[in-house]
């Protein structure tokens, strides 16, 4: 990755400076200032601080050791098709280099006619046919360097189309990790679905006998099968949540957005999350993440195109040739020897042209201008979503460990209220709440896990640790 500066104005001031001296001579529009604000201050160590990890991974695909998990990113980023719309964007950037720098190289035009005229003479009108073969040579001289700033500017273009490139199959990646998460907590959510129901069953089959004994109430049974019912409407839902999980992740990897991925998930576990990032220091994040890296190029692609709208207000110098054959017979044309040529240097320079070329120049600043502003506001959101990430890192570890122990003690209560439910003590409306309590809170807890997990490849992400 390249390394740069995180307010680089001095990339654009020379530039910028010269143009604004043409725009002040012909009495165009005012150049706006390109100079940087100044109030972001890098700290030496990010604001939120990371929980401890106990092994340091360098990216993506080692952060979760989960061989099922490494076969969905490796089927993305071979057959995702966003990423392969920025491959050819990446492609055209490479033919834009080329083509943009074109002019500064002669060309070699081919061209052949034939004619037939009519001409009177002293007696008679004359027919005579014509064939004319040439060859057509142009070469524009690049005396002020417009030409080269052209192609520096494509190339630039380039670099940054190449970072993006990069940029996406980091994210496609990270989708797809996450993607994989949302459908293996959505599995687990339908079998917690199921449990309940299967509970709640339970608990209306014993209000049931009770009732039929006439140790119970019409009302209690009523509840119950409310509860009872209310939980299959929840499998129902739940298993929807599950299929459009696997959806999703069958788009993501270029497959037909089917529910295969569902049956593969259904006997998986979480991943060990033993695996972290090192944070390091928030200057690190400018040289790790491409994002940051493209809009940077993207200043310095701008600052060249100010270059060429400067350059295009002087003069240009050309240089063509021209030479071939004119003959009334078509045997004659393979004599190599011209009996038509040309040779013409010439030059241009613009006088009037309503103000077009210094509008463009004063556009090709203002372009300038905001590319730096878009490259600040880029870096700005990227270390915000590290402290971001940083900051749920430790919030989520710490909710994780406090679900958890609630849902022990809610699973404690449901087996006591059960017993005493059995032996006459509580009422049902007891028993139904600490069912309803513990699922709910077990069902907090995969959520919470979730978010760790997602968390965790936002975090590597965030900190420009792609593949």
């Amino acid at each position: 990755m390249r390394s740069h500066f995180i307010l680089p104005s001095a990339a654009v001031s020379v530039t910028v400076l010269a143009s604004a001296l043409i725009l002040a001579m012909g009495s165009c529009a005012p150049t706006p200032s390109h100079s940087a604000t100044g109030r972001l201050v890098m700290p030496k160590r990010y604001d939120a601080t990371p929980p401890p990890v106990m092994e340091l991974r360098s990216g993506l695909l080692t952060l979760f050791p989960s061989k099922v998990l490494r076969s969905y990113v490796d089927d993305a980023l071979a057959h995702n098709l966003d990423l392969q719309a920025s491959a050819a964007e990446l492609e055209e950037a490479g033919f834009d280099v080329t083509r943009v720098g074109a002019p500064s190289r002669p060309s070699l035009t081919a061209a052949a006619a034939t004619s037939r005229v009519q001409a009177p003479s002293l007696n008679s009108r004359s027919l005579a046919t014509r064939f004319s073969p040439s060859l057509d040579a142009r070469w524009e001289l690049d005396v002020w360097g417009r030409i080269k700033a052209g192609v520096t500017a494509a190339s630039r273009d380039f670099d940054a189309a190449e970072a993006d490139y990069t940029a996406a199959r980091d994210s496609i990646a990270a989708q797809t990790i996450q993607s994989y998460f949302n459908l293996l907590a959505a599995d687990k959510l339908v079998s917690l679905a199921k449990r309940r129901q299967e509970s709640f069953q339970n608990s209306y089959d014993l209000v049931n006998r009770r009732f039929e004994a006439g140790t119970g109430g019409l009302a209690d049974t009523h509840l119950a099968r409310t509860d009872l019912e209310s939980s299959k409407a929840q499998v129902a839902d739940r298993v929807d949540t599950r299929d459009r999980a696997a959806r999703a992740l069958a788009v993501l990897t270029g497959s037909y957005p089917d529910t295969s991925a569902s049956s593969r998930s259904s006997s998986q576990s979480w991943p060990s999350l033993k695996g972290g990032v090192k944070a390091g220091i928030p200057s690190d994040l400018l040289m790790n993440r491409p994002d940051v890296d493209a809009a940077f190029q993207r200043i310095l692609a701008a600052d060249s195109r100010v270059k060429v709208a400067h350059r295009d207000l002087y003069p240009s110098f050309n240089l063509t040739a021209s030479g071939g054959r004119d003959s009334s017979t078509l045997r004659d044309l393979a004599n190599s020897n011209f009996n038509v040529w040309s040779i013409l240097a010439g030059v241009s320079a613009p006088l009037l042209d309503g103000g077009g070329r210094r509008a463009e120049l004063g556009a090709a600043n203002a372009r300038a201008k905001r590319a730096l502003l878009d490259y600040q506001s880029i870096v700005l959101e990227a270390l915000r979503e590290v402290e971001d990430a940083l900051g749920s890192e430790r919030q989520l570890l710490l909710q994780q460990s406090a679900t958890r122990s609630a849902l022990e003690a809610s699973r404690s209560a449901e087996k006591g209220t059960k017993r005493d439910y059995e032996s006459g003590l509580v009422e049902i409306l007891t028993l139904l709440d600490t069912q309803r309590r513990s699922f709910t809170t077990e069902e907090a807890l995969i959520n919470t896990t979730l978010e760790r997990y997602n968390n965790r490849v936002s975090l590597a992400l965030a900190l420009g640790k792609g593949l």
